[in-house]
């Protein structure tokens, strides 16, 4: 997993309640188990028109936010359903951060094991993200996971508090399998010894 240490990118608004994990990534869409390529189906609905052609109203699909990393989204993010399909389609297309003022807690515990870090703010603070997210091209954010900070294009700065292991597993880019091999030694060891004390086994 890529580790996430500091993220300076262009920060699309969303400003949308109750985005479930269906609005990001439809049904149709979880026919594969692969993490890649799921990025063009990533809010399909609203982003395609019915004869597949682009929604020209949707963010993502006007120029200053087609290469955005960070998305400022409304309250309840990533409610619904508990497909991991979600967080594999947000960086598929390249989103390393979402902002909001809640998550769902399965989405939200996802994203960690996907190199994803979800902010929570309060709504004050989301609210002065979501404009500094609406100023197009001019909407660069900087995102500090090892300072706990956010930077916005005026040079404000909205703090954040995470969990210590999940901020240690993004700094280091650890997921479930990475945090196992980091055991390795002593694994290989116990087995070593087991095999040992017990050949019959």
């Amino acid at each position: 997993m890529e580790k996430f240490t500091k993220l300076t990118g262009v920060a699309a608004p969303m400003p949308i309640v109750n985005v479930d994990t269906d609005m990001i990534i439809p049904k149709d869409y979880l026919k594969t188990i692969k993490r890649t390529g799921l990025g063009t189906g990533l809010f399909a609905e609203m982003r395609y028109k019915d004869d597949g052609s682009e929604n020209p109203d949707f963010v993502l699909n006007k120029p200053a936010y087609r290469k955005a990393q960070i998305l400022v989204a409304g309250d309840n993010f990533g409610c619904g359903s508990s497909r991991e399909h979600a967080p594999w389609a947000l960086l598929d297309f390249g989103i390393r951060c979402v902002i909001s003022t809640s998550f769902a807690d399965i989405f939200y515990n996802n994203c960690f094991k996907n190199g994803i870090l979800p902010i929570t703010v309060s709504p004050e603070d989301l609210e002065k993200l979501m404009d500094d997210a609406s100023r197009g091209s001019n909407a660069t954010v900087s995102v500090d996971l090892e300072a706990k900070e956010i930077r916005g294009p005026d040079g404000g700065v909205v703090k954040f508090d995470l969990d210590d292991f999940k901020r240690h597993c993004l700094l280091n880019g650890l997921d479930d399998i990475g945090l196992t091999m980091e055991k390795a030694g002593a694994i290989a060891s116990f087995e070593k010894q087991n095999a040992e004390q017990r050949p019959w086994a």
